[in-house]
Order: structure tokens, then C-alpha cells, then sequence
């Protein structure tokens, strides 16, 4: 298995290219900026569009660091 994807420090592209989160990368990238970061992976819930849709499989291909 590959090693997981920082939340805090993917491109938008990086963050596209994980199932689930396709057409979200720019919105999770701004979010990040706007908050200075992910604490925990649970805030992407918080992010627009995403809140409900980031499902477990996509949440063991990303990492807080």
C-alpha cells in the first residue's frame, strides 16, 4: 500500500486523484489555507461539498502530518 496522502501538504491534483474526494482537491486546499491546516482528518467534513461524502477507504489513503 502506498503511503498515505498529507491532508496539509497535498496539491489540489494529489487530492482529486483519491477516490472520493475527485472535484474537491481546490476546495479542501482553500479550506486548509483559510484554517491553517487540518488538525484532524474529521474536519474534512467541514470542508464545502464534503460534509457526509469522505468515506472510511478514502480515509485510509490520507494522513494529518
Amino acid at each position: 500500500m502506498p503511503d498515505r496522502l498529507d491532508v496539509n501538504t497535498a496539491t489540489a491534483d494529489q487530492l482529486d486523484a483519491v477516490p472520493g474526494l475527485a472535484g474537491h482537491g481546490y476546495e479542501i486546499v482553500r479550506y486548509r489555507g483559510e484554517r491553517e491546516g487540518f488538525i484532524e482528518l474529521r474536519q474534512l467534513d467541514e470542508v464545502p461539498g464534503l460534509s457526509g461524502k469522505v468515506d472510511d477507504a478514502a480515509r485510509e489513503r490520507l494522513s494529518v502530518g
